[in-house]
């Protein structure tokens, strides 16, 4: 099982949920968050003051896939994420070493 975590801008985030259902992912985990990669920030105007905006607003989505559908889970989330321009985001792929659904105790795969 792995665990793929996909940092993308925020208006992307309809296309690429929409994206992962069709593909069948049934379950994620969205989270606000901000940071800052090449792009280091920019500058912003605010009633004739410059500003240097160092963080910007993404958005996180993790999802736990079977080994089978990781390809398939990553493929999906760069074409609905992609913008072609600098800041479209990062995905990462840990290793899950155990899922345990709590309300039933299943674990490994048939908990996701």
């Amino acid at each position: 099982m792995k665990l793929v975590t996909a940092i993308i801008k925020p208006f992307r985030l309809d296309d690429v949920r929409n994206a992962l259902s069709e593909v069948g992912i049934q379950g994620m985990t969205v989270s606000e968050v901000k940071g800052f990669g090449r792009q280091r920030g920019h500058t912003e105007l605010y009633r004739g003051a410059e500003y240097v905006v160092d963080f910007l607003p993404k958005a996180k989505i993790e999802v736990a896939v079977a080994d089978d559908r990781l390809d398939e889970t990553i493929e999906s989330i760069v074409t609905s994420a992609k913008t072609g321009k600098v800041g479209d985001g990062k995905i990462f792929v840990t290793n899950l070493e155990q899922v345990v659904r709590i309300r039933t105790g299943e674990t490994g795969d048939s908990a996701l």
